[in-house]
């Protein structure tokens, strides 16, 4: 029986009680629906770095993604779409955060050159002047990049190949948003995040917005991210959505985004 009187346990029942009347709110739903179709307009999610290095997310996003390294403890990250960059700064940051607490709980020291946990950042076009800044910069020691397409058949093993000798595996889905592509990478990657670890797929928000949103691009309400994780659940009983988080953000790019492996 739960001890309601433990002020830390008595916390988390009223942050986990409260989070869970946030779906019910139509009101704020749609207000929260609104102001993300305002921040696309204004590309607001264009206006943060990690690191130094420009990031393309959304701060209620990163700060959830923190919460699941430090809940998961991985020791490789995948990320398919690397931009400028800043996503897998914060990555390999947090990674060598968790490198100083096992250096702190041991006695012993972080030395970069053997820290085995590591980031592997995967794009189709990386630039060279954002792959330039990537391997100038101190966290590069922890991070890979392979250029390609991450659906190809060749990507999809090399990323299988590089994984094999990892243990408890995060993987991040940020690149092309079409439902094709997606359900693509989710067939080719899921399966790779470890149990009790995660498969996040972003811009699921795509669904969500009006059919205008995004004139230039080839996603939109029907044909996104959303769509792609939703055909993929049903027939992968051992991935689910986790729920708290997806009530709690209200702000966010990948609401049903976050699935965790379950089984």
């Amino acid at each position: 029986m739960t001890n309601t009187n433990d002020p830390i346990r008595q916390f988390e029942i009223e942050r986990e009680t409260r989070i869970a009347t946030y779906s019910g709110q139509e009101a704020w739903q749609a207000q929260s629906r609104d102001w993300m179709k305002t921040a696309f307009e204004q590309q607001y999610m264009y206006n943060f770095a990690w690191g130094g290095r420009p990031i393309i997310q959304l701060p209620t996003d990163m700060a959830v993604f923190q919460e699941i390294v430090w809940a998961t403890k991985p020791d490789l990250i995948i990320e398919t779409g690397i931009a400028h960059g800043g996503s897998l700064i914060m990555s390999a940051s947090l990674l060598a955060m968790l490198d100083y607490c096992d250096a702190v709980k041991s006695g012993g020291v972080v030395d970069p050159k053997t820290a085995r946990r590591r980031v592997l950042g995967i794009d189709i076009d990386i630039r060279a002047h954002n792959r330039d800044a990537l391997t100038a910069h101190p966290m590069s020691a922890k991070i890979d990049m392979f250029e390609g397409s991450s659906i190809s058949e060749e990507m999809i093993n090399r990323v299988h190949n590089y994984a094999r000798d990892y243990d408890r595996i995060l993987v991040c889905l940020d690149s092309n948003h079409t439902h094709d592509h997606v359900l693509a990478e989710l067939n080719a990657y899921a399966s790779l995040a470890s149990k009790d670890s995660y498969c996040l797929v972003f811009d699921t928000v795509i669904e969500d917005l009006p059919e205008d949103t995004f004139p230039d691009r080839p996603w939109a309400p029907g044909n996104n991210a959303k769509t792609a994780v939703h055909e993929f659940l049903h027939s992968h009983p051992e991935f689910a959505i986790d729920q708290e988080i997806n009530n709690k953000l209200l702000i966010s790019a990948a609401p049903d985004g976050w699935l965790k492996r379950v089984g």
